[in-house]
């Protein structure tokens, strides 16, 4: 026999001073005391009372019927009076609600958007969309409350199904609302533009009784302009849609009444080419529009040339892509419908300067439908709201002007915010359809862990307390509460002396780590301030806050840091998680020590210090120093194109043993100083890198492992221009450990020789290649016009490097053979070498060194036959140094003749080498003839031609004038050097130049073509202003200054020792170095 339930009802006399009655509690529970509403099944609808267009209510008359009447248990509905509210008040009366302006037996109110303060009622339950949830400043009032009157908050925004979508939305009425009024002000811009369009009969959406209403409208359009056509003069016109959400579905949905074509995005150009197989009228009318959809892997492309658009990738790291809506979309886009969520952290669709560049350069961009309405957000002019009644503003870029009519230049935008209440009638059937699902279990609730996961998920407070998932609000509140003052930035930086940007992505909420991250932060002493957050609401979705960091004591800041990062690591690292909801990414931005006084300019300071006062020494600080400045914008934006704000102002300092050679560098370029500086004193070398962010060692290659030792006990980058060598490599796990990183082989060759390398080795793997053949040629020489002398050849420096290079010996692969050379016979190595792309340069080429070491460092020992790296000269070059070397003037031991207190003179010393036997040194010179003659006796060379090119060197240098040696002079090399340096040098006025060729051959599978990639760069000397700056000199200097901008700018992250040949160092240092002036050649067959 089945048991009844049954009910016992217990009264009690009431007082003044409080109210006790029984009450039925969840699951039957009956409890007794303070008069407490919550859950007690009576339900109240709130009159709107924010906005005069919200006409839409959360619940209509038929939910509240079948609430009523259909035994669910809700007794009673009551309804505030409203007479603005699309039902009116009768058709709730109708159904068996009340209507009155007391709610005060409600456990449950319901609303559309926030109700005002004094409508929160004690120990209630409330949802709403209440804006709470990111801490949202001008909300807190309201949570204030809801807490203070121990009341419960549940928001429609997070109820999300497991799926991680949002159940309770009025996207699709947003789209469909906003396509429509867009379409009736596109019909009046296009009317001040001189064109009439069917568009111009379309009224806004509240004009219509209903959504079927308008869309007999909008078909009447597209019937006009199926019969009438639409003007050539405005046509193509496409529609771009971004996004793949319900508001773009919505939108779309209106689209798609007018005749249409949905193109591809890569085919967006093929609209605006001349079709020769027009159809009939096609000259003078076009009877549809085009649309285009495109989703986050049509608007950037990830940096890594090796890699391909992954969409998890892309929300978890977007600093890992560059963005390009604004060159591959936007320039053929006459309309677009923006209806993507977006966040600071990923970059803009549009920004004011794209803006500005399209529309210069004639893009037909007409106007902008922004439905998401985020104000400065993924559109940067979009930087006001618009209303219902007043739905457009215009925007004229090039004067960078808001207006608020149709007529003159730019574009029109709508910004409406509350699209969806112009459908009221709809969006209230719809939004209620789902809402009242949820009531029952609402109305009834005073348990919440009872309740099903979606709606556990978004109970913000619950009887005045924070639920757990939610306990981060006032944390992230208080580091709001100590602001600033009125006139100064809401930052750390006004209170704090030094801070950083913190990014974390990751399930921080649903599994605490949030928590733990700021346990972290105030337990060691710090502070932070929320500059950003995202919460994800299902078990897939990931959250992502930004915080600016903040301590008095830089020791407590790097504890900080240390502390997040250790726990990154742990996370990453946690293998006893087979998924990815323990996991936190960690994203550190530049620590900055901020001043006590803050001026008008607002911009961060940095620092760099370059050691070594050499000829690259200036490129380097030139454009270090321009970082940010006006004369630099084509490359700063290169570098900023993400998320680096311009607001950092950068200091060179410039260090040697010589002050006078600093103080040369620096005089006339802003922001360097010069100071003297011994290296070998650790004291002052640690001084001086303690001031600065990153190093820069222009040093000779055996003091950059003192400058590395300093750097990594002081926690500061380094970047040099020299191969790393074993030492430096040891030092991988300490710059580990110290958080820093050593960035070498930064110049050209090694640099930019590698970055060029492995940006055509990646791209090729990419797409399945295998490489067959890499040859690599590189060399500094004379400018055509200086190459004026028998060696057509000049030393920029110190001339010692070149001429041992010379006895270096060499190792390489060539089609699969592997080849050795002695150094002593590495000139008659040499190769003839002719350049397609430079035709008129007569080169030649001597095997570099080992080649086969840079098939391992690039990864193609294994596939490449051939693997070449070879030195440049003009051809005819290594058969003169060839003869040299034999004669015996490059030999470095001493000679007995220079050890003589007596000096000889250059004659009698070139007597001596080619064994010229003369009683009378200071008799008639001998001619080019006789000493060629003598070259040939000795067996120095075998034909007359290279002979006599050799004897004319001789003479060029000087060998045979009877001045004495110099005593510092001690052997046949230092006699040599000390000429060369002499006759071999560059004028005032002339130029030299570099020049880098790589080749790869590539074989594809699958029987396709094999292809031959070439690159090339060619860079002369600059003079400016009377001073010249050798190619060689910019091409080493230039790359070591990016090295040390991506490392200021964090877009390095790795660290330790370093190449750069990983994608994070070589993308956008090619970039940089390229927008610099720095210019390659690029082909393919």
């Amino acid at each position: 026999m089945a048991l009844q339930p049954f009910l016992f009802i217990y009264y009690f006399p009431l007082s003044e001073e409080s109210s006790s009655i029984t009450r039925v509690g969840t699951f039957g529970c009956v409890e007794t005391g303070k008069r407490i509403m919550l859950g007690n099944g009576v339900v109240g609808i709130l009159a709107e009372s924010v906005n005069k267009w919200e006409r839409r209510a959360p619940l209509t008359p038929s939910h509240c019927a079948r609430l009523l009447h259909g035994r669910t248990g809700v007794s009673r509905i009551i309804v505030q009076p409203s007479t603005k509210r699309i039902h009116h008040d009768a058709l709730y009366e109708e159904v068996g609600a009340e209507i009155s302006q007391d709610l005060s037996e409600c456990g449950l109110i319901l609303g559309i958007k926030q109700p005002k303060l004094e409508m929160i009622l004690p120990d209630r339950a409330y949802a709403f969309f209440s804006h709470t949830h990111k801490a949202q400043k001008e909300n807190m009032p309201l949570l204030d409350k809801i807490l203070a009157e121990r009341a419960s908050l549940f928001d429609y925004e997070l109820i999300v199904g497991d799926n991680g979508k949002r159940l309770l939305a009025f996207g699709k009425f947003a789209g469909r609302v906003g396509m429509i009024d867009f379409l009736r002000g596109l019909g009046q811009r296009f009317l001040s533009l001189g064109y009439s369009t069917p568009f111009l009969s379309l009224g806004s959406s509240y004009m219509y009784p209903s959504l079927a209403a308008a869309k007999a409208a909008v078909i009447s359009v597209g019937e006009e302009i199926a019969t009438q056509g639409l003007p050539l003069g405005i046509c193509p016109l496409v529609f771009v849609f971004t996004g793949s959400g319900n508001v773009c579905s919505g939108a779309q949905e209106i689209f798609r009444l007018l005749p249409h074509t949905f193109v591809d995005p890569s085919r967006l150009s093929d609209l605006h080419r001349k079709d020769t197989n027009q159809p009939r009228h096609a000259s003078k009318r076009v009877f549809q529009v085009y649309g285009c959809v495109v989703t986050a892997q049509d608007m950037v492309e990830p940096k890594d040339p090796m890699k391909v658009f992954d969409k998890a990738d892309y929300y978890a790291h977007p600093e890992h892509y560059n963005p390009t809506f604004h060159e591959k979309i936007a320039p053929y886009a006459s309309v677009i419908v923006n209806c993507m969520y977006w966040e600071k952290r990923f970059p803009q669709l549009l920004s004011y300067k794209q803006m500005q560049d399209l529309m210069s350069q004639g893009c037909p961009l007409v106007g902008i439908a922004d439905i998401t309405c985020d104000i400065g957000g993924s559109l940067e002019f979009v930087n006001h709201t618009t209303s219902i009644d007043s739905p457009f503003f215009r925007y004229d870029p090039i004067k960078n002007s808001y207006h608020d009519d149709m007529d003159g230049d730019g574009v029109i935008c709508l910004a409406v915010d509350i699209l969806p209440t112009e459908f009221a009638k709809e969006a209230s059937q719809h939004f209620g359809n789902i809402l009242s699902q949820f009531v029952v279990n609402l109305a009834f609730a005073t348990d919440i862990t009872k309740l099903p996961a979606h709606l556990k998920r978004a109970c913000i407070a619950h009887r005045g307390v924070l639920t757990s998932l939610y306990d981060y609000i006032p944390r992230m509140r208080h580091s709001d509460s100590e602001e600033a003052s009125e006139n100064s930035e809401n930052s750390l930086s006004n209170q704090r002396k030094y801070s950083i940007s913190v990014s974390l992505s990751g399930h921080l909420f649903d599994q605490f780590l949030i928590n733990e991250a700021l346990d972290i932060i105030e337990a060691a002493g710090g502070s932070f301030h929320l500059v950003n957050c995202h919460v994800g609401q299902s078990v897939k979705a990931v959250s992502f806050s930004e915080l600016e960091v903040g301590a008095d004591d830089r020791a407590v800041l790097d504890q900080i840091i240390d502390s997040l990062t250790a726990i990154a690591k742990a996370t990453e690292n946690d293998r006893f998680s087979n998924q990815d909801s323990s996991k936190i990414s960690l994203k550190l931005g530049k620590v900055e020590e901020n001043g006590t006084e803050k001026g008008l300019d607002s911009k961060r300071k940095a620092a760099v210090l370059i050691l070594g006062a050499g000829r690259v020494c200036q490129p380097a600080a030139e454009m270090l120093s321009s970082f940010g400045r006006p004369s630099s914008s084509e490359w700063y934006k290169t570098l900023l194109e993400d998320d680096f704000e311009c607001q950092t102002d950068l200091e060179v300092i410039v260090g040697s043993l010589y002050l006078k050679d600093v103080e040369q560098i620096a005089e006339g370029i802003p922001n360097v100083t010069g100071i003297q500086l011994d290296v070998t004193d650790h004291e002052s070398l640690c001084k001086y890198i303690s001031q600065v962010d990153v190093v820069i060692s222009l040093l000779f290659p055996s003091y950059h492992i003192v400058v590395a030792n300093a750097c990594i006990e002081l926690k500061k980058h380094l970047v040099t221009a020299s191969y790393v060598d074993s030492s430096m490599s040891m030092l991988d796990d300490k710059a580990k450990d110290a958080g820093i990183t050593i960035l070498g082989e930064m110049g050209l060759d090694p640099g930019i020789d590698h970055m060029v390398a492995m940006k055509m080795i990646n791209q090729a793997h990419s797409r399945k290649g295998k490489i067959k053949s890499f040859t690599s040629y590189c060399g500094g020489l004379p400018s055509p016009e200086a190459a004026n002398n028998p060696l057509a050849y000049k030393f920029s420096w110190n001339p010692a490097g070149a001429i041992r290079a010379g006895r270096n010996p060499a190792t390489y692969k060539w089609g699969g053979e592997t080849v050795h050379i002695d150094g002593n016979d590495l000139y008659d190595s040499a190769t003839r070498l002719r350049l397609p792309e430079l035709p008129a340069f007569s080169l030649e080429c001597l095997p570099n060194r080992n080649s086969l070491l840079y098939g391992d460092l690039y990864g193609i020992a294994s596939e490449a036959s051939t693997i070449f790296r070879g030195t440049l000269r003009y051809e005819g070059f290594s058969e003169i140094m060839g003869t040299l070397s034999r004669i015996g003037l490059f030999n470095d031991e001493a000679h007995s003749l220079l050890t003589d207190e007596q000096r000889p003179t250059f004659r009698k010393f070139l007597f001596e080498l080619l064994k010229v036997v003369s009683a009378d040194l200071d008799g008639p010179l001998i001619g080019e003839k006789e000493i060629m003659e003598q070259i040939l006796t000795q067996g120095h060379c075998k034909d007359q031609r290279t002979a006599r090119k050799t004897a004319k060197t001789i003479i060029f240098l000087g060998l045979l004038e009877q001045t004495e040696i110099p005593a510092f002079c001690k052997s046949a090399f230092d006699v040599a050097r000390f000429r060369m340096e002499e006759r071999l040098s560059y004028t005032s006025t002339e130029k030299d130049m570099v020049l880098l060729h790589h080749e790869v051959e590539i074989e594809y599978p699958d029987g396709q073509n094999t292809e031959k990639h070439a690159a090339t760069l060619l860079q002369f000397g600059k003079t400016v202003n009377g001073n010249t700056t050798t190619a060689m000199a910019l091409t080493v200097g230039v790359p070591a200054a990016v090295g040390a901008l991506l490392l200021l700018t964090n877009k390095i992250q790795t660290r330790g020792v370093l190449r750069p040949i990983e994608p994070e160092v070589y993308t956008p240092a090619l970039d940089i170095i390229e927008a610099y002036g720095i210019k390659l050649i690029e082909k393919t067959e």
